[in-house]
Protein backbone atom coordinates (compact mmCIF):
# COMPACT_ATOMS: atom_id res chain seq x y z
CA UNK A 1 0.00 0.00 0.00
CA UNK A 2 1.53 3.33 -0.98
CA UNK A 3 1.77 6.37 1.65
CA UNK A 4 0.62 9.88 0.76
CA UNK A 5 3.80 11.85 2.10
CA UNK A 6 1.70 14.45 3.80
CA UNK A 7 1.43 11.82 6.45
CA UNK A 8 4.74 11.05 7.46
CA UNK A 9 4.87 14.08 10.14
CA UNK A 10 1.98 12.02 11.74
CA UNK A 11 2.83 9.03 11.20
CA UNK A 12 6.10 8.62 12.06
CA UNK A 13 5.71 10.05 15.61
CA UNK A 14 2.97 7.79 16.32
CA UNK A 15 4.67 4.16 15.03
CA UNK A 16 8.02 5.08 17.23
CA UNK A 17 5.93 6.28 20.21
CA UNK A 18 3.88 3.38 20.34
CA UNK A 19 7.24 0.82 19.89
CA UNK A 20 9.05 2.77 22.78
CA UNK A 21 5.82 1.90 24.74
CA UNK A 22 5.56 -1.29 23.77
CA UNK A 23 9.04 -1.71 25.18
CA UNK A 24 8.76 -0.13 28.39
CA UNK A 25 5.22 -2.72 28.97
CA UNK A 26 7.39 -5.90 27.60
CA UNK A 27 10.22 -5.04 30.27
CA UNK A 28 8.57 -3.10 33.39
CA UNK A 29 5.02 -5.15 33.51
CA UNK A 30 3.61 -1.35 33.31
CA UNK A 31 -0.28 -2.26 33.46
CA UNK A 32 -1.68 0.54 32.69
CA UNK A 33 0.36 1.07 29.55
CA UNK A 34 -1.42 -1.69 27.96
CA UNK A 35 -4.86 0.77 27.27
CA UNK A 36 -2.58 3.65 26.30
CA UNK A 37 -0.98 1.14 23.80
CA UNK A 38 -4.51 0.05 22.36
CA UNK A 39 -4.92 3.08 21.60
CA UNK A 40 -1.87 3.97 20.12
CA UNK A 41 -2.49 0.92 17.64
CA UNK A 42 -5.70 2.26 16.80
CA UNK A 43 -4.84 5.32 16.36
CA UNK A 44 -1.81 4.26 14.14
CA UNK A 45 -4.03 1.74 11.92
CA UNK A 46 -6.63 4.89 11.35
CA UNK A 47 -3.91 7.12 10.09
CA UNK A 48 -2.54 3.96 7.77
CA UNK A 49 -5.81 4.05 6.47
CA UNK A 50 -6.99 7.76 6.06
CA UNK A 51 -2.96 8.37 4.09
CA UNK A 52 -3.27 6.25 1.70
CA UNK A 53 -2.84 7.48 -1.50
CA UNK A 54 -3.02 4.35 -4.24
CA UNK A 55 -2.24 4.75 -7.76
CA UNK A 56 -4.62 5.54 -10.20
CA UNK A 57 -5.57 4.91 -13.94
CA UNK A 58 -6.49 7.78 -15.91
CA UNK A 59 -9.56 7.63 -18.29
CA UNK A 60 -8.11 7.62 -22.31
CA UNK A 61 -10.85 9.80 -23.48
CA UNK A 62 -9.38 13.37 -24.39
CA UNK A 63 -12.84 14.74 -23.54
CA UNK A 64 -13.34 13.84 -20.41
CA UNK A 65 -12.77 15.66 -16.79
CA UNK A 66 -12.33 12.96 -14.03
CA UNK A 67 -13.22 13.81 -10.02
CA UNK A 68 -10.69 15.77 -8.51
CA UNK A 69 -10.84 13.67 -5.36
CA UNK A 70 -12.77 10.70 -3.53
CA UNK A 71 -15.48 10.59 -1.79
CA UNK A 72 -19.64 11.11 -2.41
CA UNK A 73 -21.21 13.62 -4.63
CA UNK A 74 -23.62 15.61 -2.00
CA UNK A 75 -24.50 18.83 -4.38
CA UNK A 76 -25.00 19.62 -7.96
CA UNK A 77 -26.22 22.73 -8.96
CA UNK A 78 -26.62 24.96 -12.28
CA UNK A 79 -26.01 28.72 -11.63
CA UNK A 80 -25.02 32.42 -12.55
CA UNK A 81 -21.57 33.87 -12.14
CA UNK A 82 -22.58 37.45 -10.55
CA UNK A 83 -19.57 38.88 -12.28
CA UNK A 84 -19.44 37.57 -16.05
CA UNK A 85 -23.13 36.24 -15.99
CA UNK A 86 -22.01 32.84 -17.43
CA UNK A 87 -23.79 30.13 -16.68
CA UNK A 88 -22.08 27.26 -14.81
CA UNK A 89 -21.99 23.70 -12.81
CA UNK A 90 -20.91 23.31 -9.44
CA UNK A 91 -20.49 19.59 -8.74
CA UNK A 92 -19.43 19.22 -4.55
CA UNK A 93 -18.00 15.89 -3.69
CA UNK A 94 -17.61 15.30 0.42
CA UNK A 95 -14.87 13.92 1.76
CA UNK A 96 -14.98 11.83 4.95
CA UNK A 97 -12.14 10.26 7.18
CA UNK A 98 -12.11 7.36 5.43
CA UNK A 99 -11.66 8.35 1.75
CA UNK A 100 -8.29 9.06 -0.21
CA UNK A 101 -7.70 12.57 0.72
CA UNK A 102 -5.47 13.58 -2.48
CA UNK A 103 -6.21 15.94 -4.57
CA UNK A 104 -6.14 15.56 -8.58
CA UNK A 105 -6.34 17.37 -11.82
CA UNK A 106 -9.33 16.90 -13.37
CA UNK A 107 -8.26 18.01 -16.86
CA UNK A 108 -5.07 19.08 -18.30
CA UNK A 109 -4.82 22.93 -18.08
CA UNK A 110 -2.96 25.78 -17.44
CA UNK A 111 -2.90 26.95 -13.14
CA UNK A 112 -4.16 30.62 -13.40
CA UNK A 113 -5.02 31.80 -10.32
CA UNK A 114 -4.07 30.29 -6.73
CA UNK A 115 -6.27 32.01 -3.87
CA UNK A 116 -6.08 31.00 -0.26
CA UNK A 117 -9.33 32.37 1.74
CA UNK A 118 -9.50 32.01 5.29
CA UNK A 119 -12.45 31.17 6.61
CA UNK A 120 -14.89 28.93 9.03
CA UNK A 121 -14.59 25.08 9.98
CA UNK A 122 -18.26 24.69 9.03
CA UNK A 123 -18.93 20.33 8.61
CA UNK A 124 -17.92 19.79 5.84
CA UNK A 125 -21.34 18.34 4.18
CA UNK A 126 -22.68 22.01 5.34
CA UNK A 127 -23.59 23.46 1.92
CA UNK A 128 -22.12 26.81 3.08
CA UNK A 129 -18.92 25.98 3.76
CA UNK A 130 -18.52 26.05 -0.05
CA UNK A 131 -18.16 29.58 0.65
CA UNK A 132 -17.75 30.36 4.11
CA UNK A 133 -15.08 27.88 5.06
CA UNK A 134 -11.30 27.92 4.99
CA UNK A 135 -10.43 26.72 1.30
CA UNK A 136 -8.20 27.23 -1.57
CA UNK A 137 -9.71 28.01 -5.11
CA UNK A 138 -7.65 26.74 -7.93
CA UNK A 139 -8.74 28.52 -11.44
CA UNK A 140 -7.71 26.31 -13.88
CA UNK A 141 -7.81 27.67 -18.21
CA UNK A 142 -8.33 24.08 -20.20
CA UNK A 143 -9.58 23.56 -24.03
CA UNK A 144 -13.25 23.06 -22.69
CA UNK A 145 -13.09 26.27 -21.27
CA UNK A 146 -11.92 28.11 -17.42
CA UNK A 147 -12.68 25.82 -14.49
CA UNK A 148 -12.42 25.96 -10.44
CA UNK A 149 -11.55 23.55 -8.27
CA UNK A 150 -12.31 24.34 -4.50
CA UNK A 151 -10.48 22.76 -1.52
CA UNK A 152 -12.24 22.97 1.06
CA UNK A 153 -11.44 22.64 5.21
CA UNK A 154 -13.98 20.80 6.93
CA UNK A 155 -14.71 20.55 10.81
CA UNK A 156 -11.78 18.79 11.21
CA UNK A 157 -9.64 19.55 8.54
CA UNK A 158 -7.65 22.69 9.56
CA UNK A 159 -4.76 21.56 7.11
CA UNK A 160 -5.24 22.45 3.02
CA UNK A 161 -2.06 21.62 1.13
CA UNK A 162 -1.78 22.94 -2.20
CA UNK A 163 0.38 21.96 -4.76
CA UNK A 164 -0.44 24.12 -7.77
CA UNK A 165 1.22 27.36 -9.02
CA UNK A 166 0.46 30.22 -11.26
CA UNK A 167 1.52 29.93 -14.90
CA UNK A 168 2.43 26.37 -14.57
CA UNK A 169 0.90 23.66 -16.67
CA UNK A 170 -0.27 20.29 -15.34
CA UNK A 171 -1.74 17.46 -16.53
CA UNK A 172 -5.30 15.02 -15.83
CA UNK A 173 -4.27 13.20 -12.68
CA UNK A 174 -1.66 14.98 -11.20
CA UNK A 175 -1.67 15.54 -7.40
CA UNK A 176 -3.50 18.51 -7.59
CA UNK A 177 -2.99 18.90 -3.33
CA UNK A 178 -3.91 16.84 0.17
CA UNK A 179 -6.55 17.83 2.91
CA UNK A 180 -5.72 16.53 6.24
CA UNK A 181 -8.85 14.45 7.21
CA UNK A 182 -12.53 14.94 6.70
CA UNK A 183 -13.16 18.12 4.28
CA UNK A 184 -15.14 19.40 0.87
CA UNK A 185 -13.81 19.06 -3.18
CA UNK A 186 -16.24 21.49 -5.77
CA UNK A 187 -15.63 21.80 -9.02
CA UNK A 188 -16.88 24.43 -10.81
CA UNK A 189 -17.61 23.44 -14.41
CA UNK A 190 -18.88 25.62 -17.95
CA UNK A 191 -22.10 24.92 -18.22
CA UNK A 192 -22.02 22.97 -21.82
CA UNK A 193 -19.90 20.02 -20.02
CA UNK A 194 -22.70 16.74 -20.54
CA UNK A 195 -22.03 15.64 -16.63
CA UNK A 196 -21.54 11.94 -15.83
CA UNK A 197 -22.42 11.53 -12.48
CA UNK A 198 -25.60 12.32 -10.19
CA UNK A 199 -26.15 12.69 -6.15
CA UNK A 200 -24.94 10.25 -3.59
CA UNK A 201 -22.40 8.65 -6.53
CA UNK A 202 -19.29 7.55 -5.40
CA UNK A 203 -16.53 9.06 -7.32
CA UNK A 204 -12.92 8.48 -7.10
CA UNK A 205 -10.06 11.46 -7.90
CA UNK A 206 -8.05 11.07 -10.55
CA UNK A 207 -10.50 7.89 -12.11
CA UNK A 208 -14.10 8.35 -12.29
CA UNK A 209 -15.42 10.86 -15.07
CA UNK A 210 -17.80 13.23 -13.71
CA UNK A 211 -18.17 14.94 -17.38
CA UNK A 212 -17.70 15.18 -20.90
CA UNK A 213 -17.27 18.07 -23.46
CA UNK A 214 -18.77 17.18 -26.44
CA UNK A 215 -16.75 19.01 -29.33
Amino acid sequence: MRLAPEGNIIIYPIFFILVISFGIEFIFRVEYLLFVNMFLLVSFIFCLNFFRDPKRIVPKDKNCIVSPADGKIIKIKEFEDPKTKEKLRLVSIFLSVFNVHSNRMPVDGLIKNVDYIKGDFLAAFDHKASEQNERTEISIETIFGSMVVKQIAGLVARRILCYAKKDEKMLIGDRLGFIRFGSRTDIILPNDVTLNVELDQKVYGGQTIIGRYEV
